[in-house]
């Protein structure tokens, strides 16, 4: 009895050991699933961190970039307005000091407008008119016996027959203001500033002019070496008559730059060959300019008998010096033979001296 009761012992306390093992084992994956589960909770919390951190970086970035561009957008625009405002402060000034300089060059002067093409030969007394073709602005003036005695140009602007509405002949309108004295067979209507350099034709451009001045002298030279030179600057025309009756000038002084050489032409309003014989200046040909005096700055006028650069006296290149390209690279008339200028010149009367 008591052996059996021994084996019943050992029996249950190895069921007790089983179970407590079995237990046991259980409580250990019960603890390792836990931890996994709180490792996987604690990655993905990771991983959201993370991405949200990311998220809000890329967002800040954004954001920074955005105010960066807004910031350089408003400093532009800024920096445009400034600029829109010193420009109009700066347009503004420069019209204020035009108008202002047109005001004082327009003094005791009424500003009219004339029609460039009115052939009428009357002129008002004491008014300005634009004598520009297109938006140029060329200033004549008469005095009070409406007389044409001043022209102006702070620039002379090349015709353009290009864009420009012109004649055949390269004229804008048909014909010229019947200024009195034109009726004469020696006096042509003379441009004061001619069609080429975009004068108009009413009678405040056109003065009666001898026809051989006009056409072959001083004055056509002068025209010549403008539009040889594309245009001039600072021009000015000084228009004088005998007295106050008479619309037909006695002399004409005409001032202008051109490739930086200032150009002062004085001739009288007649026939340069007659003129010239009368002082024995002619052979027996006959000279064409009716120059009178001519002075240049800053030029050489003195003979340069060593010889010189021809390619800065020929404006045209043709390897012909015409008086007027003299006179405006500052040579002063006449040119004798030993002058190094000389054999570029046309001596038309053969005396060893041109522009006499």
């Amino acid at each position: 009895m008591k052996k059996k009761l021994n084996y019943l012992i050992l029996l249950l306390a190895a069921v007790f050991m089983v179970g407590c093992t079995d237990v046991e084992e259980a409580a250990d994956a019960d603890v390792e699933t836990a931890v996994q589960e709180e490792t996987a909770v604690e990655k993905e919390e990771a991983r959201l961190a993370a991405e949200k951190e990311a998220a809000e970086k890329a967002e800040a970035e954004e954001l920074a970039k955005q105010q960066e561009a807004e910031e350089k957008a408003k400093a532009e625009e800024l920096a445009k307005e400034k600029e829109a405002q010193e420009l109009a402060a700066k347009e503004k000034a420069e019209a204020e000091a035009a108008a202002k300089q047109q005001q004082e060059l327009f003094a005791g002067y009424e500003l009219i407008e004339v029609d460039g093409g009115d052939l009428s030969g009357y002129r008002e007394a004491n008014v300005v008119v634009d004598i520009g073709f297109g938006d140029r602005e060329y200033w004549a003036f008469t005095n009070e016996h409406g007389q044409l005695v001043r022209v102006v140009a702070a620039e002379i602007i090349l015709q353009d027959d290009a864009s420009e509405p012109v004649t055949g002949d390269g004229r804008y309108y048909a014909d010229e203001a019947k200024v009195p004295g034109v009726e004469s067979d020696i006096l042509d209507e003379g441009h004061v500033i001619a069609d080429s350099l975009g004068g108009v034709a009413n009678a405040y451009n056109i003065t009666p002019q001898e026809s051989t001045l006009n056409r072959h002298g001083d004055q056509a030279y002068m025209e010549d070496v403008i539009r040889d030179a594309g245009g001039a600057m600072n021009f000015e025309a000084i228009i004088t008559y005998p007295d106050t009756e008479t619309q037909i000038p006695s002399s004409y002084q005409y001032s202008y730059t051109v490739m930086g050489n200032e150009v002062v032409d004085e001739f009288v309003n007649g026939n340069p060959d007659e003129i010239n014989a009368s002082l024995g200046l002619t052979g027996s040909g006959s000279s064409v300019s009716g120059s009178t005096v001519t002075e240049s700055a800053p030029a050489e006028s003195a003979p340069a008998p060593s010889g010189g650069d021809v390619s800065a006296v020929d404006a045209n290149g043709n390897g012909q010096v015409t008086i007027a390209e003299a006179k405006a690279a500052g040579f002063s008339m006449p040119i004798t033979s030993d002058h190094w200028l000389y054999q570029y010149m046309d001596d038309r009367d053969g005396d060893g001296m041109v522009g006499e």
